[in-house]
Formats: C-alpha cells, sequence, structure tokens
C-alpha cells in the first residue's frame, strides 16, 4: 500500500521539533540524551522520505533510484529502516563520489551521493536534531536554516551599506564540506547532545566513506558534500565561527554556509576583519580561499562584488527623482547570466527536435519561473530582458530546424504569427528592486 505523498509537514513532525525548539531555547545550557527513539519514529522516516523523494537525486552505489526505491516499496523499505534503528543494525554505505563542474570554472567540486535509504536517515536524523541546533543559531548565519533564505542576507547587505559600511571583504571557506575536522565536530555537536545512540549514528555517517574508482577511502575529515544532513552539520560547526566573531570580529559578519561577507566602516576596519576570520578558522582548522579573498570598496564608478548569484554595485539614480540619491544596487552577475543562457541552449538543443515544441515551451517556462523568482528581487530589468530575448532567439532556432527552414521563419513563427510566443511567458514587469531595511523576504 503506497504512502500518500504529502505537501505539507505533519501536524505531529512540526509539533515535535517546535518541542525540541523551544526546550532549546529555555535553557542553553541543556543536553539533550533521549532523542534515538525520535529518529526510527514512523511520521518522522515517513517525512524523511518525502524530502528525499522532492529533492530526488541520483542513486549510490547500490544503483537503486528513487523509481527502484518506490517499486520495491516505500511502506516496506520504511519497516526495515525502523527495525534496524531500533535493533542498531543500520550502518550507512560508502557514498558514491562524482566529480561536477563548479559555474564559469574548470575546477571540479566532489560531490558525494549516498544511497537512498541512507539518505532517508540523514534526513530523519536531521529533523529531530536540526532545531536544537537552530535555537543557538546567530542572527549572521543564513545558509541552509528554516525560514531563512539568500534574499534575508542580500538584505542586509543593502542596509549596512546605506547606513556607511561600504568596505567590504568577501571571501569563503576552502573546501569546507571536505575539511571541517570530525573530532572537533563532533566536541561541536556534544555541547548539546549526550544522547550516545545519536552520537553514535552521525559517527557512522562521518565515517561511512566514499567510493571512487571502485575503492573506498575514509577520511577523519568532512561532511560530504551532497548528503542530506551535511548542511545541517556544517552550520554545527561554523556555528563557532559565528561565536567567536560576536566576540573577536570587527565589522558585520553575513554568513551563508561557508560564503562569507564582512561589512565594515573603513578599509583598516576590513583589514583587521580578516585577520580575526583567519586566525579564527585557523583555530577551527580550516582556511580562506586565497582566490576569492578580498576587500572591496563600494563607490561610484568603483568595483563591485559577487555574493549569492548578484552582483552589487554602489551606483547613483537615473532618474529626475533619485539622482541625488547613491545605493547598493544588484542584478544577476556574468556567471548567473552565463549559466542561464547555457540551460536555455540545452533546452532548445537539437537533440531534442523530436520533441513537440509544447513540450520545450514548457520546459523552457518552467526554468524560466525558477530563475526569474530568484533575481527578480534586484535591479534586474535589463538582464530579465537580455535573458528573455536569448530565449525567445533559441525558441525560434528551434523551430525553424524543426521545419528544416531559416531561422526567419521560427523567429516570424515565434514572434509574429502566435499572439503570445507559443506560449513563451514574458519577464517583464515582474522586478522588485531592493530597499533599505525592507522587511526580509521569507520562504514559505
Amino acid at each position: 500500500m503506497p504512502l500518500v505523498a504529502r505537501t505539507a509537514k505533519p501536524y505531529t513532525v512540526r509539533e515535535l521539533q517546535r518541542t525540541l525548539y523551544r526546550a532549546a531555547k529555555a535553557d542553553p545550557g541543556r543536553r539533550f540524551h533521549a532523542l534515538y527513539d525520535k529518529v526510527y519514529r514512523r511520521d518522522v522516516l515517513e517525512w524523511g522520505w518525502e524530502l528525499v523523494r522532492a529533492n530526488d537525486g541520483a542513486a549510490g552505489i547500490d544503483k537503486q533510484s528513487i523509481a527502484d526505491v518506490e517499486q520495491y516499496g516505500i511502506v516496506r523499505l520504511l519497516d526495515e529502516l525502523a527495525a534496524d534503528l531500533k535493533d542498531g543494525s543500520w550502518r550507512p554505505l560508502p557514498a558514491r563520489r562524482v566529480f561536477i563542474p563548479k559555474p564559469g570554472r574548470e575546477e571540479l567540486r566532489p560531490l558525494s551521493i549516498p544511497a537512498v535509504r541512507d539518505r532517508i536517515v540523514q534526513a530523519a536524523a536531521r529533523i529531530v536534531i536540526e532545531p536544537i541546533f537552530e535555537a543557538d543559531m546567530l542572527e549572521c548565519s543564513f545558509g541552509f536554516r528554516p525560514r531563512r533564505s539568500q534574499h534575508d542576507a542580500l538584505q542586509v547587505l543593502v542596509d549596512e551599506a546605506w547606513g556607511g559600511r561600504r568596505w567590504v571583504l568577501e571571501s569563503d571557506v576552502a573546501n569546507c564540506f571536505e575539511a571541517i575536522p570530525h573530532s572537533q565536530l563532533m566536541s561541536a555537536i556534544e555541547e548539546r547532545i549526550v544522547d550516545r545512540q545519536i552520537l553514535k549514528l552521525l559517527r557512522a555517517m562521518l565515517r561511512a566513506g566514499v567510493m571512487e574508482d571502485q575503492a573506498v577511502t575514509r577520511s577523519d575529515t568532512g561532511t560530504p558534500q551532497g548528503g542530506v544532513i551535511s548542511p545541517c552539520l556544517c552550520n554545527v560547526y561554523l556555528h563557532r565561527l559565528d561565536r567567536q566573531w560576536a566576540e573577536r570580529g570587527h565589522g558585520e559578519l553575513v554568513r551563508f554556509a561557508d560564503d562569507v561577507v564582512v561589512m565594515c566602516h573603513s578599509r583598516e576596519e576590513a583589514e583587521r576583519a580578516l585577520v580575526a576570520l583567519r586566525a579564527i578558522l585557523s583555530e577551527l582548522g580550516l582556511t580562506l580561499k586565497d582566490a576569492k579573498t578580498r576587500i572591496v570598496e563600494l563607490r561610484e564608478g568603483g568595483d563591485g562584488l559577487d555574493f549569492l548569484g548578484f552582483h552589487h554595485r554602489w551606483v547613483r539614480g537615473n532618474t529626475p527623482r533619485s539622482r541625488h540619491l547613491c545605493f547598493l544596487a544588484r542584478w544577476p552577475s556574468r556567471q548567473a547570466m552565463a549559466r542561464a543562457r547555457g540551460r536555455i541552449r540545452e533546452l532548445t538543443d537539437r537533440s531534442r527536435l523530436r520533441d513537440p515544441v509544447e513540450k520545450v515551451v514548457q520546459d523552457l517556462n518552467r526554468f524560466l519561473r525558477g530563475w526569474a523568482d530568484y533575481f527578480r528581487y534586484g535591479n534586474s530589468a535589463r538582464s530579465f530582458d537580455k535573458i528573455s530575448l536569448h530565449a525567445i532567439n533559441r525558441l525560434s532556432i528551434f523551430v525553424a530546424n524543426r521545419h528544416q527552414r531559416k531561422r526567419r521563419f521560427g523567429w516570424w513563427v515565434v514572434a509574429r504569427q502566435s499572439p503570445d510566443r507559443l506560449g513563451l511567458i514574458d519577464l517583464n514587469g515582474i522586478v522588485i528592486p531592493p530597499r533599505p531595511y525592507r522587511p526580509r523576504r521569507r520562504e514559505r
């Protein structure tokens, strides 16, 4: 009997997380000791499965995909996982190691793909432990946290620049997910959790290792990127950076996972911030990525910076009413624009000529909606015009190729003959420019 697909978190799981969060918030010194039985609770495992299925993803080393697991039987699988967790016999398989290109660079990013059944257990463990650590997280942290988004972090940059902090230190933690020491990470976890079975479960996940070229390697560092629980564990560890920064740092820290920006009033303050950041990370066994570390002054006509997919620059208003004002504007970065164009090219490639035009338009619209939903919160009108024109051009070429005609035929069909460009969505008029001290946009 298949499980009923859910679109919202079950009430019992929400109540469990609220209870854990409130208990942790009420007593910052409390160490939780009775959590393991919550991990194999049926509602927690079911919601863990829903999260894994929604994220889709590739198969692990057991070659079982989401579809294979559904064919095997979700109820049957969850029963087996619950039994294995309860009697302590569950052991994770090594993750499958793949390398994916970093956008706009020749460098490759290592990605570890656990088996689907292991991803379900990781999701269940995250459901239980995340509210406890969330109660301790500071305002400067934004990445992979409930009810916090990239736009919340971006709003801080607008607010601080408007308030006078226009010297910016930008950097990120080098190889963060692969470099976190297991011993220090477990020490950070034990500040809040003393349940031996939970700690054993987390150690097993960390020590599962990765399989590459038919060989399994294990390390005493890293929360492999690609694991469901890895972002949570990364935040738990980097919370130590946030705490130390509150005592020893200079300027306003904005951290999104391992991406770091510090807003300062002067170059001297930014240089002190860099020294402090290097020192704190060194104590944590981490380093900054030198190639991405720099200090930028936000000034009219000066350089800008890229952060969370946007390019940020200090500009002057271009209308009579705003010409006396300077402010921090943002629009999609060059890399973001290149990725968007590349994706549109993929969706309209010649290899899809057998697909109906309606299907290609549907796929284009799905991508454009998602891309625009993120980048609309910026000064992105010109960028949207460029991406819209590129999508029309590529669709025109696709139509022409499908009919074995010249490109101008495709343009005539899409832009002239069709009143709605064959159903391709219009991105005009949806941009929302940032404003200082605007309430943060909350993700549902």
